[in-house]
């Protein structure tokens, strides 16, 4: 997999890819994402491309304090093969360059699989509450047929 820096031009394959992947909810718009991802970092947002298609993405970002990891997805048919823990280390290096002493990221509690993965490549689940509140509402995107509640409740 090359791994590379997210283009204007990967947009729609890439919120296909999270859609596919149950990452997208109606409250969290993509489109509205990347344009923010774009104006902060933009180069710490990455894609993952097999044979010219977008296959994994992850979103890295650092305060100054915590680095954290927003919509780290592989396709589907190419889940378990590695390239979750590529895209990672990447990131990785990007923080670690950066001087970012530790990562940060949040999984819905219901999401097992996901919470084994980062479990395998290192994380501890911290003993803190995570809160949210927003500044800046997005308009409700729409979340299209076929794309299961349960899906779009297991990742973020």
């Amino acid at each position: 997999m090359n791994v590379r820096r997210y283009q204007v031009e990967d947009e729609e394959s890439v919120i296909r890819l999270w859609m596919d992947c149950g990452l997208v909810v109606s409250h969290n718009n993509p489109i509205r994402d990347i344009q923010r991802k774009l104006r902060v970092n933009p180069e710490w947002f990455l894609v993952g491309e097999i044979d010219g298609r977008v296959v994994a993405t992850c979103m890295a970002g650092y305060e100054g304090h915590r680095g954290w990891i927003n919509y780290l997805a592989v396709s589907p048919a190419r889940q378990r093969t590695g390239l979750a823990s590529q895209i990672m280390a990447r990131a990785e290096e990007l923080l670690r360059a950066a001087g970012c002493p530790k990562i940060n990221l949040q999984i819905r509690s219901s999401n097992r699989q996901v919470i084994e993965f980062y479990k395998s490549i290192g994380f501890k689940i911290d003993s803190v509450v995570s809160m949210g509140k927003r500044l800046e509402p997005d308009e409700p995107y729409k979340v299209e047929p076929g794309a299961s509640a349960n899906r779009a409740e297991r990742g973020r």
